[in-house]
């Protein structure tokens, strides 16, 4: 079965959108499946690769509405190893639509099962807010990623989002844990991303011995640099390696990639003794009649 993580941040303006699409395209360029999951109602995401739901005959509202599609018909290429399943604006709807229905929060994992096994990695970029869209990505999930960046007021809406994800845990999904933080639109040399980067990191080491979802939760490396380049991929239909390969932007979600997949294997210790190699006794002194002790 894929690993399918939860790009998840309640705080809009974030990077969620950015990361989501440019991780998996750097997963896929590892050689890993991915498929791309839009969940947001302003298809921010089903644009930035360059798909317009109003072109396309099934999205993902109809996977949660109709059960008579299936994920096979809603899927799309992208790219060589990256798929996606589109969002449109009806998706909004769907919140009071699916407000009656019985076992409403696996719907969305319903309807991908019968697909899953394509793909290595599912990457669910989720609205901002929660809702029966967002309680579908969670159940759905493995892990949330968050990405935020490094200010006081978004550390404060991680702490929000971190307790919500904890009530997911018990009440639908408790597999569920926070697998990492991404810092977007990273500055790295102001005393302001220094503190809260030291916050983040001091706040995760100290829930390691607790039995709550984020604490494996790390803060992912590298940082992603502010780079024009990121915003303006979007508006050519473009990830950042089809759009500019040899930007800063290319370079840090390649990296950031890699510390994905070290996170998901990481490697063993193992401590291999040194071969013992015995030394060969040295040869006794001769005495003074020039003839040599016995051994």
């Amino acid at each position: 079965m894929p690993r399918v993580i939860a790009m998840m941040n309640q705080k809009g303006g974030v990077g969620k959108t950015t990361s989501a699409v440019n991780l998996a395209a750097a997963l896929a360029a590892t050689g890993k499946r991915v498929c791309l999951i839009d969940l947001d109602p302003q298809a921010h995401m089903s644009l930035h690769v360059g798909l317009d739901p109003d072109e396309l005959d099934c999205t993902v509202y109809d996977l949660f509405t109709d059960t008579a599609r299936s994920a096979e018909e809603a899927v799309v290429r992208v790219d060589e190893r990256l798929d996606a399943i589109v969002s449109e604006t009806d998706l909004a709807a769907a919140e009071s639509e699916l407000a009656e229905q019985d076992d409403r929060q696996h719907i969305l994992s319903r309807a991908f099962a019968p697909i899953a096994d394509r793909y290595d990695v599912v990457m669910i970029d989720c609205p901002p807010s929660l809702g029966v869209l967002t309680i579908n990505a969670l159940a759905m999930a493995d892990e949330v990623i968050v990405p935020m960046q490094a200010h006081f007021l978004a550390l404060q809406g991680v702490g929000k989002l971190l307790e919500t994800v904890g009530l997911v845990c018990q009440s639908v999904n408790p597999q569920l844990e926070v697998g990492g933080i991404i810092l977007c639109m990273h500055e790295r040399n102001t005393n302001l991303a220094r503190e809260v980067v030291d916050d983040l990191e001091g706040f995760f080491t100290g829930a390691r011995d607790s039995d709550a979802p984020w604490r494996n939760c790390r803060v992912l490396q590298p940082p992603i640099r502010r780079n024009i380049k990121l915003a303006e991929a979007p508006s050519f239909g473009q990830t950042i390696f089809q759009y500019e390969p040899t930007s800063h932007g290319a370079a840090d979600y390649a990296a950031l990639a890699q510390c994905v997949l070290d996170g998901w294997n990481p490697p063993t210790d193992v401590e291999v003794p040194a071969p013992v190699v015995e030394t060969p006794e040295a040869p006794q002194p001769a005495d003074a009649s020039g003839t040599q002790d016995a051994p």
